[in-house]
């Protein structure tokens, strides 16, 4: 049962990383990679806010797990910013660092404090 819950997740965070990562991307003509920045730092609102709710085994596996590890991506993050740094872009590769450190876990914490007041 807890794999199906993960699966069913997945169904929904990959195509949604995709589609999010070219519709943001494509509003942008930076060298940021601002698709990608923008779906990890949603996956990290969205397990704060699972945290702070204390959800249950099956919606964080659901969610958790499912949704947002297929929605967020640390690997696509490590090779954009090792892109910008062979393009020459090394302050655009050092702001896609810390902005997103900085940024995921504001969200994360931001989503654990909403979460709370559920």
């Amino acid at each position: 049962m807890n794999w199906l819950l993960v699966i069913a997740g997945a169904v929904v965070g990959a195509p949604l990383r995709y589609l999010t990562d070219r519709t943001v991307q494509s509003r942008h003509a930076s060298g940021f990679p601002w698709g990608t920045f923008s779906v990890n730092v949603f996956g990290c609102l969205v397990l704060g806010t699972l945290s702070g709710a204390s959800a249950t085994p099956h919606v964080q596996l659901l969610l958790g797990t499912g949704l947002c590890g297929a929605l967020t991506t640390y690997s696509t993050f490590s090779y954009e910013t090792l892109r910008l740094t062979e393009d020459g872009a090394g302050l655009l590769a050092l702001a896609n660092i810390g902005g997103s450190v900085f940024a995921g876990l504001g969200a994360a914490w931001l989503g654990h404090a909403l979460g709370q007041a559920f």
